[in-house]
């Protein structure tokens, strides 16, 4: 591992790089916060795939990728006056330190519990300015739908508001399935959708009470059907036929076949 020195003087590279790049590439120079917004996006996606996937060494390559955006964007606001990445780093070490009184404040030293900790996090960042901020107001309305439910419900239990025990989310993920059914039946599309909503948002909680990351086990749900589906369409196709061809109860016994040989 590198010393502090090291690490210091490598960032001041990446600083250095950047304010070359902006002066003598075209390319670079022409780009804007929006224009480099959704390069990292898939820089994230790109990140979590490496840590879902084990592989430390993309891993470090995609954390690299997102300092380099992180350091693009405050690059350009330098040049814009607004603010550069003192400030930015500023701003996180005043917040975590302020988050943190067990650790930098009059509770240092006091044993305190992980759990004791997460049950307190969303108070705590509620006080940050002066109880103005609201604790759903700092989730994103642009995050995609399952992270955005999974961090309401977080952050919500932070605040003591959630489930007692475990069963009693289940209990709820009946009830919505019925009113699902019910809704289906009343043929209304607005409320069916809404009530698809209120089964998605259960599901998903239930997977969080019992420990299970709902984007992680829908991904896994995703890998496996495609495996199965990929099963069937190549033995359709080994044997001269296409699955439009096929009657439902064929690529139902191909897709057996697949589940059998633990596909």
């Amino acid at each position: 591992m590198h010393t502090r020195e090291e690490k210091i003087a490598a960032f001041g590279e990446l600083l250095d790089i950047m304010d070359r790049l902006r002066e003598d590439c075209p390319w670079n120079a022409a780009q804007t916060m929006e224009t480099i917004r959704p390069m990292t996006e898939e820089e994230v996606y790109e990140l979590s795939d490496a840590i879902i996937k084990g592989d430390r060494e993309g891993t470090a390559k995609e954390i690299g990728d997102l300092l380099y955006h992180m350091v693009f964007y405050a690059r350009i606001a330098e040049e814009t006056g607004d603010f550069d990445i003192a400030d930015c780093l500023r701003k996180i070490c005043d917040k975590m330190i302020f988050r943190h009184p067990h650790v930098f404040g009059d509770e240092a030293g006091k044993p305190t519990s992980a759990k004791e900790i997460a049950d307190t996090w969303e108070l705590v960042k509620a006080k940050e300015k002066g109880g103005n901020k609201t604790v759903l107001g700092g989730i994103p309305d642009a995050m995609p739908a399952i992270l955005k439910a999974l961090s309401m419900q977080e952050k919500a239990r932070g605040c003591g508001f959630d489930w007692e025990e475990k069963p009693q989310v289940i209990d709820k993920v009946r009830e919505e399935l019925g009113e699902v059914v019910d809704a289906i039946g009343g043929g209304a599309r607005d409320h069916i959708e809404e009530e698809f909503g209120d089964l998605l948002f259960a599901v998903i909680n239930a997977s969080r009470l019992h420990g299970i990351d709902p984007e992680e086990a829908l991904s896994k749900a995703c890998s496996k059907f495609r495996r199965r589906f990929n099963y069937l369409e190549s033995k359709t196709l080994k044997v001269g036929r296409k699955l439009t061809d096929m009657t439902l109860a064929e690529m139902d016994e191909i897709w057996d076949e697949a589940k059998a040989m633990g596909l």
